[in-house]
């Protein structure tokens, strides 16, 4: 009996012992843990599309200039005025308005960490954009193209609770200027009948498109705005990332011109080469959407502090 007890009781040890080591041998191993040291400076490349709202300018008559003429004894008549297009210098032209090219274009932005949580990022980027006329100037015709440096300084907050995966939100100023601006080789002709029911005189209905124009002395003027974000950063380690990044920027330059008409199906009514001067309020206000690297590093320059909030 007692040879029989010490067998029971070393077949019971032995059994726990081996269950416990198959347990240990079955647990998965702890994850590795995610060092983020503090890195003051970064540096993030991104490829962007930059998508302007379609169709949002303004076109104003500029008034009469070189274009004014007399029809029918009535006298000296503003040419938009005659074409249904306008009733004098400041009025809106209807129906009339640009759409402006969509584009996709590097980005670089710098950034300086005060914290973990606050930081300051200064944008930057270079675009090339074709002007196109909407409606009843320019009737989608090429009028211009421009070169667009939209620099912009951001405030953010980084949320820093999330681990690898680090949101944020900024706003700031942007400065928007244009260069190497110029009109495109465009030929288009008024289109009022069909959008007006108008005329250029008393029982002269205008049914089809009047007169053949180009674009001329396109010149935009530099914009000030506000531009919004929010993005995050997926980091691999303390120094590398990838980001995701969304921008709106308030940009509504003024644009000015001149419509040169080239002639007319009417017989030469508003005779060849006629100046007829408009402005524009342009209404951009693109979204910006951008991928790319991110880049931290400066450890030890600045102590880690997280915000309280």
């Amino acid at each position: 009996m007692r040879g029989a007890l010490a067998a029971l009781i070393l077949g019971a040890t032995g059994a726990s012992v081996q269950a416990a080591d198959l347990g240990a041998l079955k647990g998965p191993p702890p994850p590795p843990v995610f060092v983020d040291t503090f890195q003051p400076f970064q540096i993030r490349l991104r490829a962007v599309g930059v998508l302007p709202d379609p169709g949002n300018s303004t076109i104003f008559d500029g008034g009469g200039g070189v274009g004014t003429f007399a029809l029918g004894g009535i006298g000296p008549v503003p040419t938009l005025a005659a074409v249904g297009l306008g009733s004098g210098r400041g009025s809106a032209v209807p129906f009339a308005g640009t759409e402006i090219s969509w584009s996709v274009i590097p980005e670089m932005d710098v950034t300086y960490y005060f914290n973990r949580n606050f930081a300051i990022e200064a944008i930057c980027c270079l675009s090339h954009n074709e002007i196109r006329g909407t409606g009843s100037i320019g009737n989608g015709s090429i009028l211009g193209s421009t070169w667009v440096f939209p620099p912009s300084i951001l405030f953010q907050y980084h949320f820093t609770n999330f681990g690898k995966f680090q949101p944020y939100v900024g706003v700031g100023p942007n400065f928007t200027a244009f260069f190497g601006t110029r009109a495109g080789n465009n030929f288009w002709a008024f289109n009022t009948g069909p959008l007006l029911g108008g005329a250029i005189a008393p029982g002269v209905p205008v049914t089809t498109p009047f007169g053949f124009n180009s674009f001329t002395n396109l010149g935009i003027s530099p914009s000030w705005g506000v531009v919004g974000q929010i993005g995050f950063d997926y980091m691999f380690n303390e120094h590398w990332g990838v980001n995701l990044d969304l921008k709106r920027i308030l940009m509504e330059p003024n644009a000015h011109a001149n419509i040169v008409n080239l002639g007319n199906p009417l017989g030469g009514a508003l005779g060849p080469a006629l100046l007829v001067p408009v402005t524009a309020k342009v209404r951009i206000d693109p979204w910006v959407v951008g991928v790319g690297l991110t880049y931290r590093f400066g450890a030890g320059v600045l102590a880690p502090v997280l915000a309280k909030f």
